[in-house]
């Protein structure tokens, strides 16, 4: 149990570390271009001389993401949200993998596949967050989970109304609408229900480190001896 325990906080610190140097090359990547952020996606800092940094940035979150999985999926009743957290990495390794499209460029495959890649990251990782807010509701950080992925959930709303306007044929650009200040609320939200994930994990790994039921522990400690049921409880 002691190697176990002890491999899982590696395993968290080393998640965490990736995603605290994709978080830095985000960063830079706005640093370093000093694009419009209210009205440019971040998709479109890949066309800028320092838009390398973008794929790096995306390559870790995934690599924080994988890691993160890997210890919920060693836990049986968790496979399903850490099914949900790899499908989040990968699609983050697509994005990064596929840019989109210069504005005013028709649709590309490329394009395509960065786009909808987008979608399905940006509702899987809310959805593991509320799943894993529930089943673990005991743990300190469960309620800043769950605010993190509704909040994700509601901004999600207002990234995707533009292009339902679109399929009807109004003629909506990113300068009419504060495109890149919802895109980059989501892209925060998700990144830190991860980050929260991670701490209930941790907890929930601190906790396998008791030796003794508490009941265990009094009976030893001298007094009235434990029953036998009350121990195995």
């Amino acid at each position: 149990m002691g190697r176990e325990v002890s491999s899982g906080s590696a395993m968290l610190l080393g998640g965490y570390a990736a995603i605290g140097a994709g978080a830095v090359a985000m960063v830079g990547l706005h640093l370093a271009t000093g694009l419009d952020p209210v009205h440019t996606v971040i998709s479109e800092y890949a066309f800028e001389p320092d838009g390398w940094l973008l794929p790096v940035s995306l390559t870790l979150f995934a690599l924080g993401a994988t890691v993160f999985g890997g210890v919920l999926a060693r836990r049986g009743e968790d496979r399903g949200a850490a099914t949900l957290v790899w499908v989040w990495g990968l699609c983050m390794l697509l994005i990064g993998a596929f840019p989109t499209d210069q504005p005013g460029v028709p649709l590309s495959m490329s394009g395509g596949i960065h786009r909808y890649a987008a979608f399905v990251a940006f509702l899987t990782m809310p959805v593991a967050g509320l799943i894993l807010a529930r089943r673990y509701a005991a743990s300190p950080y469960a309620r800043h989970v769950r605010l993190l992925s509704l909040a994700s959930l509601g901004v999600l709303v207002l990234v995707v109304a533009p292009y339902v306007v679109r399929m009807f044929g109004i003629d909506l650009t990113n300068d009419d609408i504060p495109a890149g200040v919802t895109q980059r609320l989501v892209v925060v939200f998700e990144v830190a229900v991860l980050m929260m994930l991670g701490l209930v994990l941790r907890v929930r790994h601190g906790r396998a480190r008791r030796p003794f039921p508490r009941t265990a522990r009094a009976g030893l400690s001298g007094g009235r001896a434990p029953v036998a049921g009350s121990v195995a409880r």
